[in-house]
């Protein structure tokens, strides 16, 4: 190893005892949600551990002693819904950016080895790539997941659409009751957002809970405030026994345009950016033009 080699081992050695001794002394300050989710029985059972009673893999181990043993300001605001609307732990999730953030801090030490055969690095630039990229790293898996539950809220905004007017076609009917209604539509459909509004009604039974109210309860959890409107609309229905055909229907036809809309905006977005690359192959192929023919005014 030659003397930069050198100079960036013992830099990373002292910034990591200097990053160990600082995560020592800063006091620990766990979300008070996470803690209690922990705590209960019934939630650990389900989100920390695997079939056998000990965590999944790797990923998951990981993300517990990170839990248990990292500061609590490094853990942020956990993104609850976005975990619950896609299925995942909160420690598969922290598994994910401990992972990630070692992976990326130990291949900055690397690179700046080979560049450094080349042109030589300064230690301290290399320091600043090792915690440039265990922040980038950390960060990395809570933007991936807010981008993976923005697409499964809008999978499920598309069912919820027609859920709506299954709904509606039960009570129609006249011959089921606004509980029954909401459950006859769900065993309809085969996809995972049926299967989930199932599964929550399912529960209703042995909590002693309305449909209604289980479905705004799973509303809250995911993060879908026209599934909320849907519980208020059945509540006022099991309530007040009112007639709620036409407003289902009004519910359903408003969410679609709403899809409808955000479709269109999204296409329109996507094709303004398409035409940045257009313009610029264009200004590029004016400048070779143009290049071309002052060459050759030049040489003559």
């Amino acid at each position: 190893m030659n003397g930069l080699q050198w100079w960036i081992l013992v830099g990373l050695m002292v910034s990591g005892g200097i990053l160990l001794i600082g995560w020592r002394l800063v006091p620990a300050q766990p979300d008070l949600a996470d803690a209690l989710a922990r705590l209960a029985p019934t939630t650990a059972r389900r989100t920390a551990t695997g079939t056998g009673g000990e965590p999944a893999d790797l990923t998951d181990r990981l993300g517990l002693w990170a839990l248990r043993n990292l500061p609590g300001r490094l853990s942020g605001n956990t993104p609850h819904r976005d975990l619950a609307i896609l299925g995942r732990s909160i420690q598969r999730l922290y598994g994910e950016k401990l992972l990630f953030a070692v992976i990326l801090a130990a291949a900055v030490p690397v690179l700046a080895a080979i560049y450094g055969m080349v042109l030589p690095v300064p230690p301290a630039f290399a320091a600043a790539g090792v915690a440039l990229g265990a922040v980038l790293g950390w960060r990395l898996p809570t933007a991936n997941l807010a981008r993976a539950a923005a697409q499964a809220r809008l999978e499920f905004n598309r069912a919820l659409g027609s859920y709506v007017d299954l709904v509606a076609l039960e009570r129609s009917a006249g011959s089921s009751a606004p509980g029954q209604a909401l459950e006859n539509a769900a065993e309809i459909g085969d996809s995972w957002p049926f299967q989930r509004i199932s599964d929550e009604l399912a529960r209703s039974w042995y909590s002693g809970e309305t449909t209604w109210d289980a479905i705004g309860h799973l509303a809250d959890e995911l993060g879908l405030p026209a599934l909320d409107d849907v519980a208020d609309i059945m509540r006022l229905a099991g309530a007040e026994g009112s007639q709620v055909h036409d407003t289902l229907r009004a519910r359903s036809t408003a969410l679609r345009s709403q899809l409808l809309m955000a479709e269109q905006a999204r296409a329109k977005a996507r094709s303004t950016r398409m035409t940045i690359p257009s313009t610029l192959m264009a200004i590029v192929f004016a400048a070779v033009l143009v290049t071309a023919a002052v060459l050759r005014l030049t040489a003559g």
